[in-house]
């Protein structure tokens, strides 16, 4: 967790990996006041986990049939199908013990 060191304000102006003397206060990663010192990586990671929840929310919308997936222009229903491909693959690839989970 970062150490960050405030203004007069309040406002983070500095985060640190370690104490120090004018930066004590210890915040949980990804505390809003932390936002302005996010990375490219930190996006990008916020960025896969949207892409997860719209995909969960288009197979919602499929499977109450407010939604066909030829609605969709050809090339989201080609980027969604790969995208549910590779991760049926990525499950497979995962199930160590078989369909009758005994060893």
């Amino acid at each position: 967790m970062p150490y960050v060191q405030r203004d007069a304000d309040g406002v983070v102006t500095a985060a640190f990996t370690a104490s120090g003397p004018d930066h004590r206060e210890e915040l949980p990663a990804g505390h809003a006041d932390l936002a302005p010192f996010s990375g490219p990586a930190e996006f990008a990671r916020l960025d896969a986990d949207l892409i997860r929840v719209i995909e969960d929310v288009v197979d919602v919308l499929i499977d109450r049939g407010l939604l066909r997936l030829t609605d969709l222009p050809p090339d989201a229903q080609r980027k969604l199908l790969a995208r549910k491909g590779a991760r049926a693959r990525l499950r497979q690839g995962l199930n160590l013990l078989g369909p009758d989970d005994v060893i």
